[in-house]
């Protein structure tokens, strides 16, 4: 008997959309396999935006929607609703975050996790003060299978000494000059961080997973575009970042190497390249969603010859599926993975496989990280990083 979880939306967007569409495609995860299955089931229940038109896809298209809504207190006031997912403008996280939390709706926010540090650690603080509620942040895609790989290697210690890390999400959307104006180019609705508040979340929640932790950062922040048409026939200015490239130290004195972390909005030819490459004294490995069925890695001990290999890798994922293993994996997969720790760990108090969402935590330090680099690119230095909350 599955117990089900009845959600409600706050945004009514494309990643509300894809949550949606997955939580339909619930019956992919495979309940006959030896795992059992999950147990659970979620239900989207009711669904809150700030303009009616966005929801009528959710009424004509979700059976279970009950409550559609403009006002997200409303969907809060529910006592059938037992979680949120919210995706929203980052300067709407905090209030939208805390109120959910202290509503007692466990909580799938979001990156960035509020606006600027300061807002994500509101959030935390509500979150400390309600220790019965669950919250983890949205990140799919270390669910990919090759993604998977990399980071079962990492908690095996495959790698021997880390030599360095690159990390990216790059994507070309924003290359189109006459591209109107959104709230993503506005500090006001989008936050300093720009494109590192956008992507950047994605981008570190693998390093971050497994203590490679930047102890400093030099930032190389750019704006490329710095006005798009305003959509009343003139221009507005585009006041956040395009692109960002920040050099990192991480690990121990005794330990310390190189890591590249690069948010891209305007990276021409990408049209949504998540990727990490991990280079060891043991064993280097390379995985990219621009070719998600490859993963190439170069195992080497004394006296090997150096070569990288390619697997070409099945349709394998955290939670079983009814997919054989010769099809593709894709975003949509990802995402149901991802809803699947969600939903594993909300009700087993554990997920049944090793990788679970980004904490609160993970995007505390996330902050610590796009707020130097913030510093690092107005003084031209380089920054430390804060380790921990105060």
């Amino acid at each position: 008997m599955k117990q089900v979880l009845n959600f409600g939306l706050i945004g009514c967007g494309l990643m509300g959309r894809e949550f949606a569409s997955a939580a339909a495609r619930w019956l992919h995860l495979d309940s006959g396999s030896s795992s059992g299955g999950l147990g659970v089931e979620p239900r989207i229940v009711a669904v809150c935006s700030r303009t009616t038109a966005s929801m009528a896809w959710f009424r004509q298209n979700i059976p279970d929607v009950r409550l559609a809504t403009t006002d997200y207190r409303e969907l809060l006031a529910d006592p059938e609703i037992d979680a949120v997912y919210c995706a929203v403008p980052h300067d709407l996280h905090e209030q939208i975050y805390i109120d959910t939390i202290e509503a007692g709706k466990h909580l799938l926010g979001e990156k960035p996790f509020g606006i600027d540090l300061p807002a994500n650690e509101a959030i935390l603080n509500a979150i400390a003060a309600h220790p019965e509620v669950f919250v983890r942040c949205a990140s799919e895609f270390p669910f990919y299978p090759g993604a998977y790989r990399v980071g079962e290697w990492a908690r095996e210690g495959r790698f021997g000494t880390i030599i360095d890390v690159e990390a990216g999400f790059w994507h070309s959307s924003d290359l189109n000059p006459q591209k109107p104006i959104n709230w993503k180019r506005r500090i006001e609705t989008n936050g300093e961080y720009g494109c590192m508040g956008d992507l950047g979340l994605h981008v570190v929640h693998m390093p971050f997973r497994f203590g490679w932790q930047p102890n400093n950062v030099r930032a190389l922040l750019s704006k490329i575009v710095t006005e798009r048409p305003d959509g009343q026939g003139g221009m507005a200015p585009c006041e956040t970042w395009d692109n960002a490239l920040l050099a990192c130290q991480s690990g121990t004195d005794m330990e310390a190497f190189p890591m590249l972390l690069s948010t891209k909005r305007i990276a021409p030819g990408h049209g949504n390249t998540w990727f990490i490459k991990v280079t060891g004294t043991e064993l280097s490995a390379a995985f990219s969603t621009q070719n998600p069925k490859q993963l190439s890695y170069l195992p080497y001990a004394p006296g090997d010859e150096q070569a990288w290999r390619t697997l070409d890798l099945p349709h394998t994922s955290a939670y079983p599926t009814i997919t054989g293993s010769i099809f593709e994996f894709g975003f949509s997969d990802a995402l149901l993975q991802m809803w699947a720790a969600f939903c594993d760990e909300l009700v087993n108090g554990e997920t049944r496989q090793p990788f679970h969402c980004a904490t609160p935590e993970e995007t505390h330090l996330s902050h610590r990280l796009f707020t130097a680099a913030l510093e690092s690119q107005r003084t031209g230095q380089t920054v430390s990083v804060e380790r921990s909350r105060p």
